[in-house]
């Protein structure tokens, strides 16, 4: 039976897997209080964005090879023993774009440092790409979210001083807005979660319309 067959009957969905190991979206999985096991389990993926990716292309382009890369371990028995290709993969990436720019996560605190220089005083957009992917069958559904930033005016001592505690190492743009880095945030339009990592809204919908996974 190939694929295109697959997708029109029910699809049985043992667990979610989580193909990130970023905390926080853990946390943000969490809050949908799924009705299935959740594993965590990622693959190292080439994350280099092509030059004529757009931001939207780059960040679903980007979520489905780590939704691949998962499901190929799964298929190569590469993956914890309770992991099968019953489970549906959650996978996602995230990107600053400044001036149709992208921004990715800093090489060095020096680049934080800078990065954030750039970003003061000016609003931003953070694209989020999400896919889900369903081994056995193949069905894969992919979208993204994008949400204006507004940063306030920060001054060099600020942003010195938050680059040294660390929380900047790892997040594209160079700031957690979940943590110290809301200080300088002014506002947003659009979905919060979506600037932490994961549009929490967008994926409860692709779950329940796509996979009719209940969400309570």
């Amino acid at each position: 039976m190939n694929a295109s067959s697959h997708n029109n009957l029910y699809i049985s969905v043992s667990q979610l897997v989580l193909a990130s190991s970023s905390p926080r979206r853990k946390e943000l999985v969490a809050l949908l209080d799924l009705s299935l096991p959740v594993s965590v389990f990622s693959v190292e993926v080439d994350e280099s964005i092509k030059a004529d990716w757009k931001p939207a292309e780059a960040v679903e382009q980007l979520s489905m090879a780590k939704a691949k890369a998962v499901a190929q371990a799964i298929a190569d028995n590469k993956a914890p023993s309770h992991i099968d290709q019953h489970a549906l993969i959650l996978a996602a990436d995230t990107v600053v774009v400044l001036d149709e720019q992208i921004i990715g996560k800093p090489r060095s605190r020096a680049e934080a440092v800078q990065t954030l220089k750039r970003l003061r005083g000016r609003e931003h957009q953070v694209y989020t790409g999400v896919t889900l992917l369903h081994p056995l069958t193949e069905k894969q559904r992919v979208s993204h979210r994008a949400t204006e930033v507004q940063m306030r005016h920060m001054s060099d001592s600020w942003i010195e001083q938050y680059v040294a505690t660390g929380e900047s190492d790892d997040k594209a743009g160079s700031y957690g807005i979940q943590g110290k880095g809301a200080i300088f945030v002014d506002g947003i339009h659009g979905c919060y979660f979506n600037v932490v990592g994961l549009p929490v809204s967008l994926v409860a919908q692709m779950l329940e319309e796509n996979f009719q996974v209940n969400l309570f």
